[in-house]
């Protein structure tokens, strides 16, 4: 699989935006997914670059949680924020990237990112609940580029 296109189907897409949306009921944290076709450098910075253009560093608590996938390249990066990273364990982002993994081998990408989803929404409802005066900051729709 090469296009972005391809990776997901209309339905796909759906359901991972719904469980963006569950999984930020309960929080105010933030969490987006962006596909492209290749990160064209490391993934990692490349993700870093995606979360900056996305603004995701300009949530108010600095807990916004990028799931970034380069579709060509077979790569995908989990980028959190300073305020999640200072709260969660050390192993957490490992575990979170575990679960996607093991679908995205078997080539379950629509179930490999829902799980993914669900699972940083945990944390950061632990740490981030939601209050009453919360705002939604960050569009849920997937970005692509």
């Amino acid at each position: 699989m090469s296009k972005v296109e391809d990776f997901l189907t209309a339905k796909e897409e759906q359901e991972v935006i719904e469980a963006i949306r569950t999984a930020e009921k309960h929080t105010s944290g933030e969490i987006r997914v962006h596909l492209e076709e290749s990160a064209n450098t490391d993934p990692f910075n490349r993700a870093l670059e995606v979360f900056h253009l996305l603004k995701m560093d300009n949530t108010k608590a600095m807990n916004g949680v990028l799931i970034y996938v380069a579709v060509k390249d077979k790569n995908f990066v989990i980028y959190g924020d300073k305020g999640i990273n200072d709260v969660v364990p050390k192993d957490f982002w490992n575990n979170t990237k575990n679960i996607i993994q093991n679908h995205f081998k078997s080539g379950n990408y629509k179930q490999g990112l829902v799980d993914g989803i669900l699972k940083a929404g945990e944390a950061l409802e632990n740490h981030f609940p939601w209050h009453s005066n919360d705002e939604n900051e960050l569009s849920d729709n997937i970005s692509k580029g």
